[in-house]
């Protein structure tokens, strides 16, 4: 069983900038990929960002060029920056790991909030 829990959402001004962590209960190497979800009220929940234990990353269209995803593999921690923060990045963002073996085994964080509002 794998854990993941996010910290670091907060409310902050659009055009901010701010830093999720998703610290992991195993060695980052055992996981194929991760990633950043987030779900805003009323809408289903979306892909953010993705990293895998090969080093490639995609993104979402709408946070292309503000947001990063990178990992801390020493500290079992992936990172998501966000910066130009606008009004309709918020949303509940979840820490997501994929684990491939004969089937695809997917575990979740608890969720952080993150609100963009002046």
């Amino acid at each position: 069983q794998v854990q993941l829990v996010e910290s670091g959402g907060g409310l902050v001004q659009p055009g901010g900038s701010l830093r999720l962590s998703c610290i992991v209960s195993t060695s980052l190497f055992s996981i194929n990929a991760m990633g950043w979800y987030r779900q805003a009220p009323g809408k289903q929940r979306e892909l953010v960002a993705t990293s895998t234990i090969g080093g490639s990353t995609n993104y979402a269209d709408t946070v292309k060029g503000r947001f990063t995803i990178s990992r801390d593999n020493a500290k079992n921690t992936l990172y998501l920056q966000m910066n130009s923060l606008k009004p309709e990045d918020t949303a509940v963002y979840y820490c997501n790991a994929k684990i491939f073996r004969l089937s695809v085994y997917d575990y979740w964080g608890q969720g952080t909030q993150v609100t963009v509002s002046s």
